[in-house]
Parts: structure tokens; sequence; C-alpha cells
């Protein structure tokens, strides 16, 4: 038991520190070869910072575990607004930023919406897959020429890329991709290994790993970034690293697994935490329309349903 925790434990730390050093050997390379910035940030970055999800929903598949890769998705997005949110809300609070995020909101709202339908007509299948990443191709498009027509935001993205570093030597960029394409399916392997094991172990379902050990631990990057951001008062960062992850785990994550192998949808989630993670998304809706900040007390509020939705599943 304790050997499987610590394969688990051992999985998600490799997933972290590679997936890290995926993004900053991707966009130090891409740079290098001038590609621009801006399409840098909408492609390498969002998918690098989305790899430990990514790899362990296909290591999922392919163990014929889809119960892990379909709740480790439904589990993050759920984990990303009421954890990752609350959290920082209840730290120092959530002030509404100047970027308009409504768009990608509705994005990642259609994306929910899709994502549900495709469930009922499961399982979820080649076509499935298709249809998530076509919509996920139109939604970088759509992400691209937004960023063309605001030259400012591209200027301050270009700026501030993460893992960026004009200076970095060819052996450094060769290693630090090295250590992400090794370390990211050995972490996912091992993680999705000890989560099957402890599944078992305690007579749970896998499903139930998968949105509690397995999504908890695959936000923790998520967790992280939206806390400085929160402390920094960049709350556009903070609320957009949430809505770009949400969007990417249904379209590219459940796209490229179900290109894998079929998954088929449990009746837990089909019963109850679709209709969870539907419900998490429409809590932040006050934010993105209005305005409305997330204080201490709307952090405590974010924080006792994740709880509470946790006690559901755990009993």
């Amino acid at each position: 038991m304790l050997y499987d925790f610590l394969l688990s434990a051992a999985g998600l730390v490799i997933l972290v520190l590679a997936g890290d050093a995926l993004v900053r050997g991707a966009v130090n390379l891409a740079l290098r070869l001038g590609i621009p910035a801006l399409v840098v940030g909408l492609t390498i970055v969002a998918f690098g910072t989305s790899a430990p999800e990514l790899l362990v929903s296909v290591q999922a598949v392919l163990k014929d575990a889809p119960g892990i890769a379909l709740g480790n998705v439904v589990g993050s997005n759920i984990a990303n607004i009421l954890l990752v949110l609350g959290i920082p809300a209840l730290i120092s609070g959530l002030h509404a930023g100047e970027s308009d995020t409504r768009r990608s909101y509705l994005t990642m709202l259609a994306a929910t919406l899709v994502f549900i339908v495709l469930s009922f007509v499961g399982p979820i299948t080649w076509w499935h897959a298709v249809i998530l990443l076509i919509g996920l191709a139109a939604m970088l498009t759509d992400s691209y020429f937004a960023a063309r027509r605001h030259k400012s935001a591209a200027t301050s993205e270009s700026e501030e890329l993460e893992g960026a570093d004009a200076e970095m030597p060819t052996w450094k960029i060769a290693m630090f991709l090295a250590l992400g394409l090794v370390g990211l399916p050995l972490g996912a392997d091992l993680l999705v290994d000890g989560s099957v094991n402890i599944a078992r172990t305690f007579g749970v379902s896998e499903t139930v790993i998968g949105l509690t050990l397995v999504a908890i631990g695959t936000s923790l990057p998520e967790l992280a970034t939206t806390v400085i951001a929160a402390i920094k008062r960049e709350t556009d960062v903070a609320l957009g690293n949430v809505i770009g992850s949400n969007v990417f785990n249904l379209l590219g994550i459940i796209g490229i697994a179900g290109l894998v192998g079929p998954l088929q949808v449990p009746e837990v989630l089909l019963s109850r935490d679709l209709w969870v993670m539907l419900v998490a998304s429409l809590l932040i809706a006050p934010m993105v329309f209005y305005g409305i900040k997330l204080g201490r007390g709307a952090g405590l509020a974010l924080l006792g349903a994740y709880s509470v939705y946790l006690f559901a599943i755990i009993s």
C-alpha cells in the first residue's frame, strides 16, 4: 500500500518537473527557429503546461483504465474552479481584471456542453475525438487572430513568455527537451500504475481515483500559477489560466485520448460529475460578466463546495 502511494507521488513529481522542462525547452527552441512568440504562447506553452494531464489520460487508455482518463479531466476541471480559484480568493481575494475574458469563458462553456452531449452518446471513440479536436483547432485559430488584433497583448506576451531565455545555449535547450520527453511518459506510467493499485486495494473504482488523487495532483501546477498571480493582483492571468486549462482538458486531452482508444463513460460521471463540472463553470459567470470580486467569503464558499463534493465521492 505504502509502495503504491510512493509510486503515485513519484509519478506526480516527475510529471510536474518534466512538464516544466518540456515547456522551457520547446519555447526556446521555437524562438531560436524564428517562430513568433505569439504563436509559441498559443500553442507550445498551452500544450506543454497540460502535458501531464495528457500523458496520464493516454497512459490510462493504453492500460485499459478509462475511468482514470475521464475522471482526471472532469475532476481537474472541477478542481480548477472550486480549488484553484478558491484558495487564492481565500488568501487575497480575486479582483475583476481589465481584460475581457467573456469570449474565452463562453468558449469554455461551449466546450463543456459539447463534451457532456458526446459523453451521453458514448463511449467516446474516434469520431467523438475528431469533433473535440476540430473544436480545439477552431478555438486556437480564433485566439490567434484575436491576439493579432490586439498588438499590445501580443507585445506583452512576447516579453513575459514563460520559460523564454534569449541567452539559453543549444545544449541546455536539448537537455530540457530530453528531460521532458523522457520524464512525462515515465511519470504518467508511475502515476497510473500506482493509482490503479490503490483503487484495487481500497475496493473503489478507478473513476473515483481519477476524480480525486489524479485530478488534484495534475492540477497542482495550475494552483501554484494561480496563487502567485492572485498575490500579484494579476487576476487576468489567474482566470485565464483556469479557463484555458479547462478548455484544453476537454477538447485536447479527451480528443487525443479518444484517438488512442475508446473511452467508456462511467455511469457515475453521467449522473453526477458532469453536472457538477457544469455548475462549477457557471459559478464564475458573475466575475466574468459583471466584474464581481471573489472575496474571502466567496473563496471559503468555493472550498466548502469542493469539500462537500469530495465527501460525496468518497462516501
